[in-house]
């Protein structure tokens, strides 16, 4: 029926179970305008320089350019 429990060196240890807090954090502050613009606009920087970085390099990724004959110099043609 009741549980003997192991001798616990600190009494706040063997109470810590069954201690309920009635406090309650304080609520926490709202962020100005100035911090939400500023969110928003490095949010739009790194999206911009992804889709930037993206649409530049797609080009040097297409396999097109491997395939077109290469310019040759006069000296390759025995001129």
């Amino acid at each position: 029926m009741f549980r003997r429990r192991e001798p616990v060196p600190f009494a706040f240890l063997a109470e810590a179970e069954r201690f309920r807090s009635n406090v309650t954090p304080p609520p926490r502050e709202r962020a100005s305008l100035g911090e939400i613009a500023g969110r928003w606009l490095m949010g739009l920087t790194i999206v911009a320089g992804l889709a930037g970085s993206l649409i530049i390099g797609t080009p040097a990724l297409e396999q097109d350019h491997l395939s077109t004959p290469t310019q040759q110099s006069q000296a390759a043609d025995g001129r």
